[in-house]
């Protein structure tokens, strides 16, 4: 099974599909689009099929920087972020939930950073995104 509710390469989702597949969480993930939008104006959202093992996924991109992934589930979603060394110090310094800190330092480093990933299931994982969102497009 795919990481994304979204597993036949040949159709690439759509919005309809999207607002189908997430049910009541799309309200959520809305909620998120306009602030982003509001905050730092239009962003490049580019779907992309990374196989098999992980389906189609959102990428998100402030200009030519890569901000998160967008990762449809069904009746829910994930939002996955890369840290470089500069922005893990700043989310460690971030008042973030001490479990979301934790497992970005413990997670493995790679050439492009450290990942996290949320699992997005009510507005307090919102308030997680924006800052987290606002501490990538600072560092």
């Amino acid at each position: 099974m795919a990481a994304s509710v979204f597993e036949d390469k040949a159709t690439m989702p759509d919005d309809k599909m999207l607002a189908k597949a997430l049910g009541k969480s799309n309200r959520l993930w809305q909620e998120i689009k306009k602030h982003l939008k509001a905050e730092y104006g239009e962003l490049i959202e580019e779907w992309k099929f990374y196989g098999q093992k992980s389906g189609w996924i959102l990428k998100t991109l402030l200009k030519k920087r890569n901000l998160f992934f967008f990762i449809p589930l069904k009746g829910s979603f994930h939002v996955s972020f890369v840290f470089g060394e500069k922005a893990v110090a700043a989310v460690e310094k971030s008042g973030l939930p001490k479990e979301l800190i934790t497992e970005l330092k413990n997670a493995r480093k790679y050439a492009e950073g450290r990942g996290l990933r949320i699992d997005v299931k009510n507005s307090a994982d919102l308030e997680h995104i924006k800052k987290l969102v606002g501490i990538k497009v600072n560092n």
